[in-house]
């Protein structure tokens, strides 16, 4: 094709204008050269959420999390711009200069590790991406965390449905939207049961699904229960005894004994019948006073009352009263040991060992006396004086889980375990003895579970209300 012959008068022109657009070509392609133009606007990400980045500093709304900045020369590599010289194949590819998102492989694996930086006072859970067989180091503390291995292929798993967590009864057959505007998430086969071994949940509850960004949102934690030897702390506030009226009921019993053993072989009728209900009258008001059968029956083989009720003993030994709370009572017993520190004298403390339990619970303070005889070998505590006592109770190896996990509804124990994949089933269970930030249980969970130690009023009001909602939709559904 042969181009027509311009006139030389608007030759001039021509060749003007084909140098002004090339120009403007060479601008154009360096203004879109990427190291220039990442060089004009520093883009900023979270490092919880890779994926949101800014062009600004601030604050991740999803997390709270401070953004990082991206350093132009760490995302971009050194690379000579293009020249007139170089052939077309070997020009980059011109690039847009808003800042990429960060998009991770379909072959990556995450890791949440909690990371030890403190973002407002509270740690950081850091979710960790990286390929398999590749080295993961947390980008924000630095902190190695595992060799990835080699993922196994996991078998295919059947969708069931697809559902709205937050829409109880909502079932979808193929992934989009709720009518909430939420993606909808996959029900497997495997993971369909909502409730383990047919074990219903307790009426009123459902179990919960959640994500593992809503389980970090709300601050779902867990704890395994586990067997433990579970030793329990009794304090209480004692006296030393000062108790003239079982003094007084230790001499009439022990007239009584001499009286019945005078009558023995009396030629007066009935004589010896009255004397022996004078004897048991006087024992029973023993017992109604606290004595044990044993210490009664060690009273009889004395020859005056004791002494100690009123005063010092000389051999060193006083006797002490201290209450016991009545839902304590279980596990005191007599012969346990009993220690009691002298507050007026400093460092002092005594020991001794519980004789006896009150059979009677005092109506006012719901409490029962124990009564323990301590060893006092300076002489130093007198009658009436009060001291502060304490019981180590030794109640064995039990299955035992944080006080924090069992969620008291004031008619039932409930717990909820987190049986994987997201799923929380609630449980009723009945707890025994609580001691040291542990609650032993009897019923309801297995040794090995885990269960919710936080976040569980959120995860109580959430399975109520899909409970309550089930129960619209099922009543919807029968009127139809």
């Amino acid at each position: 094709m042969t181009l027509p012959r311009l006139p030389r008068r608007i030759l001039p022109a021509v060749l003007g204008i084909m140098v002004a657009v090339g120009a403007v070509g060479t601008v154009a392609v360096v203004l879109r050269w990427p190291g220039a133009a990442q060089r004009q606007a520093a883009a900023y990400y979270c490092p919880m959420h890779p994926t949101y980045t800014s062009d600004r500093p601030g604050d991740c709304p999803i997390c709270n999390m401070r953004l990082v900045k991206i350093e132009p020369e760490a995302a971009v590599p050194a690379v000579a711009p293009p020249s007139a010289a170089m052939p077309e194949q070997a020009k980059p590819e011109p690039v847009s200069a808003e800042p990429a998102t960060v998009q991770p492989a379909a072959d990556t694996i995450c890791y949440l590790h909690n990371c030890p930086k403190v973002h407002e006072g509270a740690p950081c859970p850091m979710t960790v991406v990286a390929k398999p067989g590749e080295q993961v180091t947390c980008p924000v503390c630095g902190t190695h965390i595992a060799e990835a291995a080699e993922p196994p292929q996991a078998p295919a798993r059947k969708v069931l449905y697809w559902t709205d967590p937050m829409l109880p009864g909502y079932k979808a057959d193929k992934p989009g939207k709720s009518p909430m505007g939420m993606d909808l998430v996959p029900v497997y086969e495997e993971s369909h049961t909502e409730h383990a071994a047919g074990a219903e949940p307790p009426p009123g509850y459902a179990p919960v699904l959640l994500s593992p960004q809503k389980q970090q949102l709300i601050g779902v934690r867990t704890a395994p229960a586990q067997q433990r030897r579970l030793v329990k702390t009794i304090r209480t506030v004692g006296r030393i005894a000062y108790d003239p009226e079982l003094y007084q009921a230790q001499e009439e019993y022990l007239q009584a004994l001499r009286a019945a053993e005078r009558s023995t072989g009396s030629e007066v009728p009935g004589m010896a019948e009255q004397s022996r209900q004078l004897v048991d009258s006087a024992r029973t008001r023993l017992r109604l006073l606290g004595l044990t059968e044993a210490l009664i029956d060690d009273l009889g083989a004395q020859a005056a009352p004791d002494r100690r009720l009123l005063l010092t003993d000389p051999a060193g030994e006083v006797w002490l009263y201290a209450p016991i709370y009545e839902y304590e009572l279980p596990v005191v017993s007599v012969g346990q040991r009993i220690t009691a520190e002298v507050p007026s004298v400093a460092g002092m403390s005594l020991v001794g060992t519980i004789q006896a339990i009150d059979p009677i619970l005092d109506a006012q303070t719901r409490t029962a006396r124990a009564r323990a005889l301590l060893q006092d070998p300076g002489h130093l505590v007198k009658p009436q004086m009060f001291v502060n006592a304490t019981i180590e109770v030794d109640t064995g190896e039990a299955l035992a889980i944080p006080e924090e996990a069992v969620f008291s509804t004031g008619t039932r124990h409930l717990v909820f375990v987190d049986r994987g994949q997201g799923m929380f089933e609630p449980r009723d269970v009945t707890i025994g003895v609580s001691t040291g930030g542990f609650r032993a249980v009897l019923s309801g969970i297995a040794d090995g579970e885990a269960v919710v130690t936080s976040g569980n009023f959120l995860l109580d009001s959430e399975s109520r209300l899909k409970a309550a909602l089930k129960g619209v939709g099922s009543t919807h559904q029968h009127g139809q």
